[in-house]
Formats: structure tokens, C-alpha cells, sequence
């Protein structure tokens, strides 16, 4: 039987996780540093902590920024493009809130977390995403409440906010994965050019272990090339659409079950489509096919 000690850590996993991989960028790194907040909970001395769910912030921010740090100096060797891990999100159209939060999961905000230092990273989430006072995040951080404002306000100008209006509305998302599909399957990019941004990317994310474009593209003429080039690659996987980082976006399955890219979209602040993100990583996939983790 669990104790309540127990329950109280299991009723903050799921926010623990959430947070630990908007940091890492990685669900498996983040269900690591939640693993090991939990074995340092089980050998603190409760008498000593006034605010569980506060201790519970800390410990798991801090073992997350000690991974962050080791993670950006492999990434340096990575092969290709480095994208962030897929992972399944539960969509809402509904509150503002709601909307934020998912826009929080993108891979196009992620990837913009990026330019920040770890401690900028851990400190604009805290705050601006999970609303955190200031001084809750200074003391998680360790620093003085007025360092933690620089932190964030550095942040804030390198970043901006993931506001819902970068979040296209979920009937514009299926247009959009309609009008892919058909590109892919036909050869035919006339209605997907319409839905995109002149300045849409795309990239690749093979990490050496899966055939992907090595560059990220660059242009509607020559993206729109690209996805008429895969054509007859593509069209052979099955399409499972799915709710992927906080957005519509779709699992391309092989013959055999196995799979074989996760696709998801970045949008502009006019709703056109201003990245194409597929992970091809193996490695990446792994929970994905297996159906795990979801997060919110």
C-alpha cells in the first residue's frame, strides 16, 4: 500500500513532468529527473519541509538543470538537426489558459528555449508559463528575487510569449493536415503552399540513426520542392493523425508496424504555417510508439 508521502509525490508527477521536459526537451531525460526528485523525497526529512509541492519544484528544477548542462555539451556532436522529443499532448480549443499551456509544449517554442542559458530557461517557465511568484522561483533558483526578474526579463526579450494567437484554431489545424496528406500522397503542392508562411523551415531530425535532410530548408519554393520529392517515399506509410506537442500532427506508420516519423507544425501570428518539424530519430520515437507518457 502506498503511503501518503507516496501519494502526495504521485499527485505532482504529472506537473513535475511536464515542467522537467519543457526544460530538457526530452521526455526521457525528464522522467529521469523526476525519477530521481522522487528518491531524494523519499530520504528528505519531512518535519523540515513546510511546502511540499514547492520543495518538490525545487528539487526537480535543480536535477534538471544539471542535466540541461551535461545535454547541450553532447548536443554540440549531435548529427543533423537537433529537435526536440515528440511527445502526446491532450488538445484543448477552449480556455486561454489551456491554450497557453499547449502552446508551451510546441516544438517551434521549444526550439526557441534553446537561446536561453539553463537558468533563463528555468526561470521564464516557472514563471511566465507555470505563474510562479517571483519570489518561489528566486528561491528555487537559489539567487536574489531581483537576479531572478533579470533572468526572466532577459528571457521574455529573446523569447517573447507562447500566447495562444500562435496557436492556429484545431479546423484550420486539419486543413492544414489535409492539404499535407495530399502533398505527400499526390505529389501536388498547389493547396499546401496556400496555407504556408513565406518564411517557412523545415527540418529533419534523423540523429544519425534514420535517413533526414541534413540541413533545414529554407523558403516556400524550396520547401514546396522538397514535398513534392517525397512523393512516392511517403505515400507507402500509414497516417495516423495525432495530438502531438500541444498541436494536430501526424504518425507515419511502416508496413510493419513500425514507426517511422512524427510530424508537427509551427504557425505564425497570422495562422500560416511557418515550420515543418519531423522526427525521424528512432530513439525519439520510442515512447511514441509505445503510446506513453501524455502530457498537458
Amino acid at each position: 500500500m502506498a503511503s501518503a508521502d507516496d501519494e502526495l509525490f504521485e499527485d505532482n508527477r504529472r506537473r513535475l513532468t511536464g515542467l522537467a521536459y519543457r526544460i530538457l526537451g526530452s521526455l526521457a531525460e525528464a522522467e529521469d529527473a523526476v525519477q530521481d526528485s522522487f528518491v531524494k523525497w523519499t530520504e528528505a526529512d519531512r518535519d523540515a519541509i513546510d511546502n511540499p509541492a514547492a520543495w518538490l519544484t525545487t528539487a526537480c528544477t535543480r536535477r534538471c538543470l544539471d542535466l540541461l548542462r551535461a545535454a547541450r555539451r553532447t548536443r554540440v556532436d549531435y548529427v543533423g538537426t537537433w529537435l526536440p522529443e515528440p511527445v502526446q499532448t491532450v488538445v484543448d480549443d477552449t480556455p486561454e489558459s489551456s491554450l497557453e499551456l499547449s502552446a508551451s509544449l510546441s516544438t517551434a517554442f521549444l526550439l526557441l528555449l534553446e537561446r536561453l542559458s539553463p537558468r533563463e530557461r528555468a526561470a521564464y517557465l516557472l514563471h511566465e508559463i507555470f505563474e510562479q511568484p517571483y519570489p518561489e522561483v528566486a528561491a528555487t533558483l537559489g539567487v536574489q528575487e531581483a537576479a531572478c526578474r533579470k533572468l526572466v526579463s532577459r528571457a521574455r526579450a529573446a523569447v517573447g510569449r507562447p500566447a495562444a494567437r500562435y496557436t492556429a484554431p484545431l479546423d484550420r489545424q486539419d486543413t492544414l493536415l489535409a492539404a499535407f496528406r495530399g502533398a505527400l500522397t499526390s505529389g501536388r503542392t498547389e493547396r499546401l503552399a496556400a496555407l504556408l508562411s513565406d518564411e517557412i523551415a523545415l527540418s529533419a531530425d534523423g540523429g544519425g540513426r534514420a535517413t533526414a535532410i541534413a540541413q533545414t530548408l529554407r523558403g516556400k519554393a524550396a520547401v514546396l520542392d522538397f514535398m513534392g520529392s517525397l512523393h512516392g517515399y511517403w505515400a507507402n506509410y500509414e497516417w495516423r493523425p495525432a495530438d502531438i506537442n500541444g498541436g494536430r500532427g501526424v504518425l507515419l506508420v511502416a508496413a510493419d508496424g513500425t514507426l517511422a516519423a512524427a510530424v508537427t507544425f509551427g504557425f505564425d501570428a497570422n495562422g500560416r504555417v511557418d515550420g515543418i518539424y519531423v522526427m525521424r530519430n528512432p530513439d525519439k520515437l520510442a515512447r511514441l510508439q509505445a503510446g506513453g507518457t501524455t502530457l498537458s
